[in-house]
C-alpha cells in the first residue's frame, strides 16, 4: 500500500504571498497536485501537511476521496515529514512524499517513480542539468566551474519502503541533522536511491511568473489531450 504525504508547509516567503492557494488554472495550486494523487492507480492514500494556522483552509481545498488526514507539520520541511510518518496507517508499506508547490506531476510520473522505488526501496524523480553551472564569490564573482555531466536538480515524489523511510527520520532526529529533502535523509544510512529522470514539467512554484508558467503547461496538455 502506497500513501503519498503531501506537504504544504512552507512560508512562500520568495513568492510574497500564499503559493499553496494562489489560483492555477480555477484551482488553487495545491490542489493541482492532490489531484494528481488521486488519479494515480497505485495510491492508497493521502495525507496533507501544513501550517497550523492554514489547515482550515487546506481542508476546504480538496475533496479527494483518497485524503485521509490533513495534519499541522512542523517548523522545517523534515518536521512536517516526520508529522506525517506518525500518521500512516498499520497497511502502508511504501511513502511517497511531494511538495504541494509542485502543481504539474503527472500521474504517469508518480507511477515511474512508484516502480523504481518497489525494485529498489528507494526513488526519486530528478531533471537533469543542463545549464552551465558556476561557482561564485559572496560578491557575485565567478570562481570556478562545475561539471555538468551526471548532475541532477531534485523533484518530488520521493518514494521509499516505510521501513527504509521511517528508520531514515529516526536517524536524523536522533543526531539532530539538517535536511532538505527525504533522499539526503535515506543518504545518511548509506543506501542506495535510483533516479528516476523526469520526462515531463514538474518545477516547483517559486515565484509569481512560475504560475503564468505553470497555467501554459497544463493548457498545452490540456489541447494535446483533446
Amino acid at each position: 500500500m502506497l500513501t503519498a504525504i503531501i506537504v504544504a508547509g512552507g512560508s512562500s516567503r520568495r513568492m510574497g504571498f500564499d503559493k499553496t492557494f494562489a489560483m492555477l488554472a480555477g484551482r488553487p495550486v495545491i490542489a493541482h497536485a492532490i489531484a494528481a494523487f488521486e488519479a494515480s492507480a497505485c495510491v492508497n492514500s493521502i495525507i496533507v501537511v501544513g501550517r497550523q494556522e492554514r489547515l482550515d483552509k487546506l481542508q476546504a481545498s480538496t475533496s479527494a476521496s483518497k485524503v485521509s488526514q490533513v495534519i499541522a507539520g512542523g517548523e522545517q520541511r523534515q518536521d512536517s515529514v516526520a508529522e506525517g510518518l506518525k500518521c500512516l496507517s498499520a497497511e502502508t508499506t511504501y511513502v511517497a512524499v511531494h511538495d504541494a508547490a509542485r502543481p504539474l506531476i503527472t500521474p504517469a510520473e508518480i507511477t515511474r517513480v512508484f516502480t523504481a522505488a518497489q525494485e529498489s526501496g528507494a526513488a526519486a524523480l530528478a531533471a537533469p542539468v543542463t545549464d552551465t553551472l558556476k561557482r561564485a564569490t559572496e560578491a557575485y564573482v565567478v570562481c570556478g566551474s562545475v561539471e555538468r555531466e551526471r548532475l541532477y536538480a531534485m523533484q518530488t515524489p520521493q518514494i521509499f519502503s516505510r521501513q527504509l523511510i521511517e528508520e531514515a527520520f529516526a536517524r536524523v532526529e536522533t543526531d539532530k541533522l539538517l535536511v532538505t529533502d527525504e533522499v539526503s535523509a535515506v543518504e545518511r544510512l548509506g543506501r542506495e536511491i535510483v533516479l528516476v529522470p523526469n520526462e515531463n514539467y514538474n518545477f516547483k512554484i517559486t515565484f509569481p511568473h512560475d504560475l503564468a508558467l505553470a497555467e501554459l503547461v497544463l493548457n498545452l496538455r490540456d489541447s494535446t489531450a483533446r
